[in-house]
């Protein structure tokens, strides 16, 4: 089922969080949206999801209106997250599950399956209140795909984690989209969406900056970021003509350039200051075209 969003307008008094966004998400994969705070990815989602009606545009899934009707069909994970402190998980993760059409057997069965799969089962009769916010993460994102949803909205999931907790999440993500949900998802961690997404949308002020097939994006863009190691000061390289962002490391320094043709007036100028050990063309990343588009970085 692919995921249409036609020229969506949303507009608060004056402020528009969202302006004119067309998109089209195809079924059964990632697709990554990105963009600072206040871009309008929240607000997209929760027009997705009809818990805001756009003020101009359609969004449709499959053809059809994101109605009530067919809500059982999709899992959200808010960046609010909201579970009852209150409440022992399996009391409201079931409940949950029953909103979305679960018996209670369906839906303890299926919690089950997935506390043992983060390995905290131990915390099957635990108040939400008496878990660290780590685990807390996990019982909401089960929340969001005890009812086996086919199209997932995630907004920030990997937002305070350790990395061991992201890894397990990310592999269940991954894993859910193999079998074939439909994902979009938010994060503020550049190289997740780089790794895992196929296609991607970076937001800016509620306009869409950069849309399509990332592999495609980054070719477009050529490779224009250049790595060199030695251990002489590099720092007359700033002056070269076509070079437009210098950034020293620990072995040497990154550039980006203008085109490649740049790196062979860099190469010219460096020879016999030192022993090159590296010097390498890349292709942009995913933050170095956020930082093009954008004008700073995402992090």
């Amino acid at each position: 089922m692919v995921l249409q969003l036609e020229n969506v307008t949303k507009q608060f008094g004056k402020n528009i969080a969202v302006d004119d966004l067309s998109l089209e998400i195809p079924e059964k994969e990632l697709f990554g949206f990105l963009g600072g705070n206040g871009a309008g990815k929240t607000t997209s989602f929760r027009m997705i999801l009809n818990l805001l009606d756009p003020t101009d545009g359609k969004i449709s899934w499959n053809g059809k209106s994101i109605k009530y009707d067919i809500s059982h069909f999709i899992g959200y994970l808010p960046e609010e997250r909201g579970l009852y402190p209150k409440l022992k998980v399996k009391e409201q993760l079931v409940y949950l599950g029953k909103l979305r059409g679960m018996t209670a057997h369906q839906a303890s069965v299926e919690l089950e399956k997935w506390l043992d799969r983060f390995n905290i089962s131990h915390y099957l009769n635990k108040k939400v209140e008496e878990l660290s916010k780590g685990n807390q993460q996990k019982i909401q994102f089960i929340s969001a795909v005890i009812h086996q949803p086919e199209l997932l909205i995630l907004d920030e999931p990997f937002s305070g984690l350790d990395p061991i907790n992201v890894e397990m999440l990310k592999e269940a993500v991954l894993d859910l989209k193999d079998a074939g949900t439909s994902i979009v998802f938010s994060s503020h961690q550049m190289d997740h969406v780089e790794k895992m997404c196929e296609n991607v949308c970076i937001l800016q002020q509620g306009k869409a900056v950069v849309k399509g097939n990332l592999r495609e994006i980054k070719r477009s863009y050529g490779k224009k970021k250049l790595i060199i190691h030695m251990d002489e000061s590099m720092d007359f390289i700033k002056n070269i003509d076509g070079v437009v962002g210098f950034q020293s490391t620990v072995n040497g320094c990154e550039l980006q350039i203008r085109d490649e043709e740049v790196s062979q007036e860099v190469l010219q100028q460096i020879r016999g200051q030192g022993i090159v050990r590296k010097f390498e063309i890349e292709e942009p990343s995913l933050n170095d075209i956020f930082i093009e588009k954008v004008g700073a970085s995402y992090e």
